[in-house]
């Protein structure tokens, strides 16, 4: 059992740990959970003893050892099998020994504990990790060096999940994964024998692969049983009845302190208002649990509606240096598309995301666009071509540079970079803060088109709800590259398989497509053929899916309902503070007809929506 005791840690002055404190069960498999700058990765590099604390300590049962993912990226000639198999310190020492060692009773030690930590089958082992990441044979007999730095931090990932240590601390593990590497991961996890303390902000992830959630919210450490969702629910339920004892008790400190100021001047009630001094003074005033607030995001939408379809493909090829990586491309995009990418790394998903966004050509075929066109685009390199001295200001007076200082710093408010934010440089802000503004930067223009190449990297939990809002309320089309299966489940109505250097409809669920990833998985383990997406969705029920919407398109609609329910009560609260004002009855009675008749049609709209988003929460529940 891994055990925290009241560990205190400040960065810049500033308290991050507060005597935080909590047990971890040996085996458990537990997400780390709080907002981005609570201190998440700073706790994990307390308790491998790579920082030290400020007071408190970290206890470990003897020999058990700890793993984590290297932070330097393995980047040599070694090949990935041999960087993954050197992950496993003990193995490498202990083989390392036995090709010197003379004793007998040593040789005999070494070799009964290479059996019992199972080297024999250890190259096999750590193919079968790098395949599940996303590597082919061919890749993990070649160097490190040939890879870029996201696939490199996969083989570090591979060689902490080979070492197996007895606690296992993962910090974001899927950012550089693809849905089908996170779908691997996920089923990895699930079957890991150890502890593994993981931070994570999928929350697919979060509900299917851990049995307990530890949460890190102002300096303090609660653990939940259960998953992601279960937790959501019981720090609901705990916020809800806190807010009850704090009226109550609010409620009993006036009673006592009225009984004090009426009485406490009067001598034959001087005793008991002295009690009752004592008592206020005794009862520990209940803290009011208020949520941190999550600056919303927002898509324009586009000023002019354009025909559909936006953008037709017809037998279009799209590649590099004249070598084609897709081909064959015949499709459209309209209007209100909600399209989602799905295919391994390395298949092409981002070549054609940067075809329809212009920046490659087709090499061959057409690819037809309206000539009005605008295009947002959102990807994760971008973070780093941000310059490093400007400022958020400084961007936006490039973009508004007929516009006043307060039309400017009321946009940057508005998405959230307030003066200090707006003012800082761009080397100063963190993961989340960059692509908050990238997405400001793509979305500038209004656009017809969104193309979003993994969005939610450097986002929190509650950042991706207020990001898969705003998806749902933009009124262009979307396409998506995201390894998030809860975004491409409430914002995505529509799948394009990658693969093979095509890109085909792919007409199943995410369900279905989990399915064929690991179908195909098993296939390559068996050294079989990889099992056709048709076959795979084939073998599926259907017939139920076939009777109502899918889920991911009901969870749409409800997030699209809430989206406009928050609108219309926006509206009514407008309009019934212009109505309380008896002014406007004497100066402009036509004005609040006007205002009455609207107000009404709206309380309908209202009424009308919210007994929609209830039908749908009970179908989906």
């Amino acid at each position: 059992m891994l055990h925290i005791n009241q560990i205190t840690y400040r960065v810049g002055g500033r308290l991050i740990l507060d005597g935080a404190s909590a047990a971890l069960p040996e085996g458990h498999k537990i997400g780390l959970v709080g907002r981005n700058g609570t201190g998440k990765t700073t706790l994990l590099r307390l308790i491998t003893g790579e920082i030290g604390s400020e007071s408190g300590s970290i206890g470990m049962p003897k020999r058990a050892r700890i793993g984590t993912v290297a932070q330097e990226a393995p980047g040599g000639p070694e090949t990935l099998i041999d960087v993954v198999l050197a992950g496993h310190e003990e193995m490498t020492a202990l083989e390392a020994e036995a090709l010197i060692a003379t004793d007998p009773d040593r040789i005999a030690e070494i070799q009964m504990r290479l059996a019992d930590i199972d080297a024999h089958s250890a190259p096999a082992r750590a193919a079968s990790i790098l395949s599940g990441l996303g590597f082919t044979d061919e890749q993990q007999k070649g160097p490190c060096s040939a890879l870029s730095g996201g696939w490199r931090m996969r083989v570090a990932l591979a060689a902490a999940l080979f070492s197996a240590p007895d606690v296992l601390l993962l910090d974001e593990p899927t950012n550089y994964l693809d849905l089908e590497g996170t779908i691997w991961l996920k089923n990895f996890i699930r079957t890991y024998r150890n502890t593994i303390l993981m931070v994570s902000h999928d929350r697919d992830l979060l509900n299917e692969a851990v049995d307990s959630i530890l949460h890190l919210q102002g300096g303090k450490l609660t653990i939940y049983t259960g998953n992601y969702d279960s937790f959501e629910r019981i720090r609901r339920e705990k916020q809800a009845l806190n807010v009850k004892m704090k009226k109550k008790q609010d409620d009993a400190r006036q009673h006592l302190q009225s009984f004090i100021d009426r009485f406490k001047a009067k001598a034959s009630k001087a005793t008991q208002a002295q009690s009752r001094i004592k008592a206020l003074a005794k009862m520990e005033p209940i803290a009011e649990m208020m949520e941190e607030h999550v600056a919303p995001f927002h898509f324009p939408n586009p000023e002019k509606p354009l025909n559909p379809p936006l953008i037709r493909f017809e037998n279009a090829s799209v590649g590099y240096n004249g070598t084609p990586i897709l081909r064959g491309i015949t499709l459209r995009v309209d209007n209100d598309d909600r399209i989602a990418l799905l295919g391994m790394n390395g298949n092409g998903k981002s070549t054609f995301a940067k075809l329809i966004c212009s920046k490659l050509e087709a090499i061959s075929g057409k690819m037809i666009t309206h000539n009005r066109l605008e295009v947002g685009y959102f990807a994760q390199h971008q973070l780093d071509e941000l310059g490093e001295g400007r400022t958020p200001y400084d961007y936006f007076r490039e973009l508004m540079p007929d516009a006043s200082e307060a039309s400017r710093r009321a946009k940057l408010g508005a998405i959230g970079f307030g003066k200090n934010l707006a003012d800082s440089t761009c080397a100063t802000l963190s993961g989340g803060e960059k692509a908050r503004l990238l997405f400001a930067l793509a979305a500038f223009k209004g656009p017809h088109v969104m193309v979003l190449d993994e969005p939610t990297n450097h986002l929190d939990v509650d950042a991706r709800e207020a990001l898969i809002h705003a998806m749902n309320e933009f009124d262009g089309a979307i396409i998506l590259i995201s390894h998030d299966r809860h975004l491409i489940e409430t914002s995505v109505d529509r799948l394009l398989l990658v693969a093979d250097g095509k890109v085909t409809p792919f007409d199943g669920d995410l369900q279905a497509y989990t399915n064929y990833v690991l179908e195909r998985a098993k296939a390559a383990r068996r050294g079989e053929p990889a099992p056709s997406p048709s076959r795979i969705k084939a073998s599926e029920p259907v017939k139920a899916a076939d009777k109502k919407p899918a889920q991911q398109v009901l969870k749409k609609r409800a997030f699209d309902l809430e989206g406009q329910i928050a609108k219309i009560q926006e509206k009514l609260n407008i309009l019934d503070t212009a109505l309380a004002d008896a002014m406007i009855y004497r100066e402009n009675p036509k004005q609040a007809e006007d205002f009455a008749r609207l107000r009404a049609k709206l309380a309908t709209d209202l009424d009308a929506r919210e007994i929609e988003w209830l039908e749908i929460q009970e179908e989906l529940t």
